[in-house]
């Protein structure tokens, strides 16, 4: 290649890159230039967000539409070829490709992943490179070829009419899996978090074996199986039927169609636990492929009536996709299916931007860190005396109740609303369907206000609750609906419920399964960015959070607040069992009621608290008259190894957050004093820390000081000053100042000095001047004439505040 001292990248690129693409045979169409792989992890606090920057490869290289196999990393002639090798790689393994290239125009850069790295003369041809590709991914039948390079569908359409086209991963998920099922693999599992489009995994699977010889001169046939209705009905309205229209049939009424390609079926239809049952109304062989959705459940265990399903219909291939595998002795996913072929996990998707990262807030009670021990002769709300032991929170909400304890959980996810977004959706896991029912009605009475205006705004959804919990849960999915806002369940929305408006997933049932904890976090992962849902909050009344210390957990958290210390600040540890329990499976849902139902035999009781309920004597023992009270704020921050987590108290925490603005006292009074600069401080502080205003006044607890005076005093311990003592040395020190204005624009400065005494710096802008008492003075136009012009009163506002300020 020529060489061009002092060329820019996109001179670099037009002058030699691409032509030398050209000449090596590349088409324009295989060349995508500016290719962005992800879309840029979400950094969020609980109220805004933005994007970080999006991986993009200069040159993806693609041997037809949507089969890529290598990028091409372009620096400046000027820059050493070296900085892009890298980047080359780096975007390489995303994309599962076995070789990328970096290139300066002078040199170009081989990068086998994994292997060699050597300066070559030229690009090699798209053919050379598509040979390399199938001896790295052990390619050799007409088959696999085949169906690699089948094209995916477009027909799908997003809401805006464009083409919904698969993402990187889910390409590489979908090729991993035909591949497996075109050498002969019988059992095949992909995992992919919750969230990460599952369901677009198996239409775009679906649609390129429908093209192919596969199954010779006849179309597959594809049976896919669930274990709950709305896992069956969203792929198969959203995706299936609207592109392959009357080929896809749901399963049911007892009745085996055969006169279809493509099949819809709950576990529950095709086995009602008779003699007849509809799945051996089929032929073992009638099916060519079996798509076993969220395979974790239902027929995960070796024992289950529903693995005769499966076992009746060997021969078939048997697709098994979940996002969280179960090994256990009784229900291994892996020993049935197979080690995953391709693994998407939380982590990955939080990194790329497809999922919404958290934020997690640990609750601790006063009653859950000491227990209860009733007095002697104590009696139960039905006057029956309470048995005389010790109880902890393994038995509260199975063996024994507290209502002070629901009240103050009520008390405390209202004022959360109501510090972050009241209408904020809201998941709240407890314990069993009463449990539900107690702390729906407790939220229901703490927040009587607005549900005087919402009348769902809080309701119980679980399988108890039959069709109207049904319809309640369809108006909770929506984006677009005011209410119900809080859903309180106890396992029915666990899995296989898409909700990508949830913002808040509450935890008060305890929780020793991985799967199960990893679905739950799932119901918040899904962004939503038309409600600008760009991360969600997690609130942990019960330690369930532990698991994200467990290596089978990925995916950090923004930050972790845990209100459980002593009175130094010292973390008191948890006196809860932490034993691993396995948490008993989900019900299922029965396809004509609607209601859930239990698969298996008589259950064996394994959790301690169900033990303890049952050797009570009675379902539950309800108590009242407990004083029951929250514990103070310790937040954990994560280090720059992505890993550990130091505590730290929230004032250590603000001192450290303001020393890393490398600003001093001064620097920082300024920026704040004028409305402008205080406005980009604000978005620092959210950045680094996410400290906000309130949450300084609240937890700093001086709510007569002004923010930037509790910043200051945390980071520097300099002395605070009340707003009242600022405003007051202003009329005082200032009076020359104030008297420079006519006496109409003084009474002006006179009231928002008055506001800022009452409410703070946020009040020194002119959109202060359209509120009370100010709004009855004029309009901001009538007013700004008593300064001169607009920008003279928005110059005399920003002065006030300097002086308030001591920076004038």
């Amino acid at each position: 290649m020529g060489s061009a001292a002092g060329m820019n990248e996109q001179e670099t690129c037009r002058t030699f890159v691409v032509p030398a693409l050209t000449s090596a045979g590349w088409s324009k169409e295989q060349v995508r230039e500016q290719y962005a792989i992800n879309d840029g992890k979400m950094i969020a606090s609980p109220r805004r967000h933005r994007r970080g920057p999006a991986l993009v490869a200069d040159y993806l290289l693609e041997y037809r539409d949507d089969v890529p196999i290598a990028v091409v990393e372009a620096k400046r002639t000027s820059v050493d070829v070296a900085a892009g090798i890298e980047q080359a790689k780096r975007y390489a393994r995303r994309l599962g490709l076995p070789v990328a290239y970096a290139t300066n125009g002078r040199e170009i850069w081989e990068i086998e992943i994994g292997g060699n790295r050597q300066e070559i003369s030229r690009f090699p041809s798209p053919e050379e490179l598509w040979a390399r590709y199938c001896q790295d991914k052990e390619i050799s039948s007409a088959l696999e070829r085949e169906l690699v390079l089948a094209p995916f569908d477009a027909r799908l359409r997003n809401a805006d009419l464009t083409p919904k086209r698969p993402r990187y991963y889910q390409r590489r998920a979908v090729n991993e899996a035909l591949l497996a099922i075109a050498r002969g693999q019988q059992r095949i599992l992909l995992t992919l978090a919750t969230g990460t489009g599952k369901t677009m995994v198996a239409f775009q699977l679906v649609s390129k074996l429908r093209q192919s010889s596969w199954t010779g001169d006849e179309k597959p046939r594809v049976l896919y199986l669930a274990d709950r209705n709305i896992l069956v009905d969203q792929p198969k309205d959203d995706y299936f039927e609207p592109v392959f229209g009357d080929v896809v049939h749901k399963i049911g009424g007892g009745h085996a169609q055969r006169a279809r390609q493509i099949f819809f079926a709950l576990y529950q239809s095709l086995d009602r636990g008779d003699e007849q049952t509809l799945f051996s109304k089929y032929p073992p062989d009638y099916f060519d492929l079996i798509i076993v959705d969220e395979c974790h459940r239902g027929s995960s265990s070796s024992d289950s009536h529903w693995r005769a399903i499966l076992e009746h219909f060997a021969p078939a291939t048997q697709l098994g996709m979940t996002a969280t595998p179960i090994q256990e002795k009784e229900r291994d996913t892996l020993k049935y299916f197979g080690e995953p072929v391709y693994e998407y996990s939380l982590k990955d998707g939080i990194e790329d931007g497809f999922l919404a990262p958290y934020r997690l807030r640990r609750v601790h009670l006063n009653i859950d860190l000491t227990g209860f021990m009733p007095e002697p002769g104590q009696l139960d709300v039905d006057g029956d005396e309470i048995p005389d032991k010790v109880y902890t929170p393994r038995h509260f909400e199975k063996a024994l109740a507290i209502q002070e304890r629901t009240d103050e959980v009520a008390r405390y996810i209202t004022d959360y609303l109501h510090q972050t977004n009241r209408l904020g959706k809201t998941i709240v896991f407890c314990e069993n369907n009463d449990h539900a029912h107690r702390v729906a009605a407790a939220l229901n009475q703490a927040n009587l206000d607005i549900v005087a205006q919402f009348p769902d705004y809080v309701c119980r959804i679980t399988d108890d609750d039959g069709r109207p919990g049904r319809e309640l849960l369809d108006r909770f999915r929506k984006d677009d609906t005011d209410e119900p806002v809080i859903a309180v369940t106890s396992q029915m929305l666990t899995t296989g419920v898409d909700i990508p408006s949830a913002r808040n997933i509450v935890i008060l049932r305890r929780i020793r399964s991985m799967p199960q904890f990893k679905q739950i976090i799932g119901r918040g992962t899904r962004l939503c960015l038309d409600i600008e849902k760009g991360s969600f909050d997690i609130i942990d009344f019960v330690e369930a959070t532990v698991l994200f210390k467990d290596p089978e957990f990925d995916g950090p958290p923004l930050r972790i607040i845990d209100d459980k210390t002593d009175d130094q600040g010292k973390l008191i540890e948890s006196t809860d069992d932490t034993t691993e329990v396995a948490e008993p499976e989900a019900p299922f849902e029965s396809q004509e009621a609607g209601t859930l139902a239990r698969n298996g035999d008589d259950p064996i009781v394994t959790d301690e608290g169900q033990a303890d309920e049952i050797q009570s004597g009675k379902k539950r023992i309800y108590v009242t008259g407990v004083e029951v009270f929250l514990w103070n704020d310790v937040h954990y921050q994560l280090q720059s190894d992505g890993v550990t987590l130091k505590m730290v108290r929230y004032r250590e925490f603000v001192h450290d957050r303001v020393l890393e603005l490398n600003l001093t006292p001064t620097d920082l009074r300024t920026q704040w004093a004028t409305t402008k600069s205080r406005a980009v401080l604000r978005k620092r502080l959210h950045e680094v820390g996410d400290i906000t205003e309130d949450d300084l006044l609240r937890k700093l607890d001086h709510p007569e000081a002004d923010p930037i005076d509790l910043l200051i005093n945390a980071a520097w311990e300099l002395p605070l000053v009340s707003r009242s003592e600022r405003a007051h040395r202003v009329r005082r020190e200032h009076e020359e100042f104030l008297k420079g204005f006519a006496p109409e624009a003084r009474a002006v400065l006179d009231a928002l000095l008055d506001k800022f005494t009452e409410h703070g710096a946020s009040e020194l802008s002119p959109s202060a001047l359209r509120v009370p008492p100010i709004r009855q003075m004029g309009t901001v136009t009538q007013l700004a004439r008593h300064f001169g012009e607009v920008r003279d009163m928005h110059d005399a506002i920003d002065e006030l505040g300097k002086r308030i300020f001591d920076v004038a």
